[in-house]
């Protein structure tokens, strides 16, 4: 169960770190910072290059050689490439910075000197240092957990690096990374055949190119998928195979990450013996290196290697260091695997109050980890990428037809709608299934409400995604992104409440509430909304069936609101009728029922609403465990002159 629990946390672990090492060219071995005093060679090389002046990273690194690791030299060269006017060699010495400072966890420098390379690369227009400096940078966020940045950053370096069109291998080599990182989004999204088809194409990549770190990297990140899918026998093998070729280079980081991977597929196997006994190798390598993100990991597995083995004391001292890495260097992924180990360490102490205080930490953090607004901007993002991707394959291959190439550009707009759209549908009906799937066994009351926001949700999915498609042809991206917040907080209270009997009257409130807020931006916020709570009644006492009031509010707004002129309102009124029944009245200025009827008579398309009757349905099935019934009235208001002047539902609530 332990493993079970851990095993999304632990997936965050890989990625983050499998990304990181995607950028360690050439920074793989352990050795102390050489005094540029201490070095006479060193004047050489730099004169050299100011000599030369190379443009392409390649050309630069080639020079630099083994001295792109004394940070004194690097900042000698940035000075001086910058007194010489030699922009290419100082932005490639800023981002050797930026990598140094990142493997030292120091993530704010290790930005401020990204940026700076990345905003000089695209002053001085050099293509090559462009492309990696944004890669730079998305590693630096991944490790930080910004998932969102780190994958715009890697976008952007693959799609220009896909639009070179005389590609050098770094070029090739900044592809495979971007493919590497890609394969990783997948993997986060649990969609692991997906990932292991990107990391493959990677993989056969990095061997054509005969680059033995890729090959290390890619063949260990396909053994974590593996091992998430729960085939840990092929996993054991690709990171063996990953820990040969590091081994092969004399690789002391690969060496770390991938005992550390080792270590972690033998605990899941039940043997804490053997991932113990090669943790403890790991201590004193790591702690050389100093890269706290990877020794937190370390120590955090071999508290858990040391808590399944009995030694309880041990273990919380391996967690607690691992923990407080974590926590000093905001690694959020590792903080919430150090909480919920601590957690089931304490749970074997019996100390239950200290577990749950460590338990609640963990899904505090992890919850924000997961908002679901990160995961469908990463999902855009990867589609946004295939279909450009695609429709430039296709305007290469017909660059002579100019008339193919301008109906291409026309279509473009619209094809990314088109995809927007279907992504969005699907993402939501993959949510319905999942949630239908999770109740199926439950009672005909969780049917019925499935039954109800199936009704609801075709006819408000279709409007809303039609003002997002206005908004995005008319590039209101503010309000775009400001919809698409609303509805997603709405969608996930349908959901949530979709699962419930009953709710509070506080909570139902707020989710009409939010309901309301979205029907009125496209009313042009014309209906005035309005709540009165008497007789000094606590919503947050009263229970009611949840999503009760929506299809009520709806029917007000689409029938009678909508079709008036002017002033538009609707009050909801809760107020106490007797001992045992509290009354709950929706009333709307609308043009009235009779009305109503003659306006959906000329429609040519007609919609049966039955909304309504199923709500009836659940109150007669919420009303059984009451001593009391209940009652739905639907009254037509009248002004003094005996017209019409609105429509007034009042339901009486059992309480006892």
């Amino acid at each position: 169960m332990a493993q079970i629990r851990l095993q999304y946390l632990h997936l965050q672990q890989r990625i983050l770190l499998l990304a990181m090492l995607c950028f360690c060219i050439g920074i793989h071995s352990t050795a102390q910072e050489t005094k540029f005093n201490e070095a006479p060679s060193a004047d050489k090389a730099i004169l050299a290059l100011l000599a030369n002046r190379p443009t392409t990273y390649e050309e630069i690194d080639s020079s630099f050689g083994f001295f792109k690791r004394d940070t004194l030299l690097l900042l000698k060269f940035r000075d001086t490439a910058h007194a010489e006017n030699y922009q290419d060699g100082k932005v490639y010495a800023l981002n050797m910075l930026g990598t140094y400072f990142r493997n030292k966890s120091d993530y704010k420098k290790a930005i401020t000197y990204h940026e700076e390379a990345l905003a000089l690369s695209k002053d001085i227009k050099n293509t090559s240092l462009t492309i990696n400096s944004l890669n730079m940078l998305g590693v630096v966020y991944r490790r930080m957990d910004a998932v969102k940045t780190a994958l715009d950053y890697n976008q952007r370096a693959l799609e220009m690096a896909d639009t070179v069109k005389n590609k050098t291998h770094h070029i090739y080599r900044s592809i495979n990374i971007s493919l590497n990182c890609i394969g990783n989004i997948y993997q986060s999204l649990e969609q692991y055949d997906l990932a292991i088809d990107y990391f493959q194409r990677a993989l056969k990549s990095e061997g054509d190119l005969g680059n033995k770190l890729g090959l290390a990297i890619n063949n260990q990140n396909i053994g974590d998928c593996y091992e998430y899918k729960g085939d840990l026998e092929t996993a054991l093998d690709y990171n063996r195979r990953s820990l040969a070729i590091n081994d092969e280079m004399d690789n002391t980081y690969g060496r770390i990450i991938c005992k550390n991977s080792i270590a972690q597929i033998y605990l899941k196997q039940q043997q804490p013996k053997a991932a113990k006994d090669l943790l403890e190798q790991l201590v004193e390598p790591i702690k050389n290196i100093g890269d706290k993100f990877i020794w937190s990991n370390v120590m955090i597995n071999l508290g858990w290697a040391n808590m399944e083995l009995g030694a309880i004391n041990d273990a919380e001292k391996y967690m607690l260091d691992g923990l407080g890495m974590a926590v000093d260097k905001n690694i959020t992924g590792q903080i919430i695997y150090g909480n919920k180990l601590l957690s089931e360490l304490e749970t074997k102490r019996k100390n239950y109050e200290k577990a749950l205080i460590y338990f609640k930490e963990a899904e505090r953090i992890e919850s924000d980890v997961k908002n679901g607004q990160n995961l469908r901007y990463i999902n855009d993002l990867i589609t946004r990428y295939d279909a450009e991707r695609k429709a430039n394959e296709i305007a290469e291959l017909n660059a002579e037809n100019e008339l193919i190439n301008l109906r291409l550009r026309k279509n473009q707009t619209t094809i990314l709608i088109s995809t927007l759209l279907v992504i969005l549908v699907i993402t939501i009906l993959l949510i319905m299934y999942r949630n239908r799937q999770s109740n199926y066994e439950k009672r005909v009351i969780g049917l019925e409400q499935n039954m109800l926001r199936s009704q609801m949700n075709p006819h408000f999915l279709f409007n809303s995604l039609n003002s997002i498609k206005l908004y995005i042809i008319n590039n209101d991206k503010k309000n775009a992104v400001h919809y698409l917040n609303k509805f997603s907080k709405l969608v996930r209270r349908i959901l949530d409440g979709s699962t419930l009997k009953e709710t509070t009257l506080a909570e139902e409130l707020e989710t009409v509430d939010l309901y309301i807020n979205i029907e009125n931006i496209r009313f042009s916020e014309e209906i005035s909304y309005e709540v009165i709570i008497k007789d000094d009644l606590n919503p947050e006492n009263i229970k009611i069936p949840s999503l009760l009031l929506q299809p009520f509010l709806e029917n007000a707004i689409w029938h009678g609101l909508s079709s008036k002129e002017g002033f538009k309102k609707i009050t909801v009124t809760v107020e106490k009728l007797n001992d045992y029944h509290i009354t709950l009245s929706i009333m709307d200025n609308g043009v009235g029922r009779a009305k109503s009827q003659k306006i959906k008579e000329k429609r040519v398309i007609k919609r049966k609403s039955v909304g309504i009757d199923i709500t009836k349905e659940r109150l007669a099935n919420f009303s059984k465990d009451y001593q009391h019934g209940y009652s739905v009235n639907i009254m037509d208001l009248y002004d003094e002159k005996s017209n019409p002047s609105g429509t007034k539902v009042v339901l009486e609530i059992p309480i006892y």
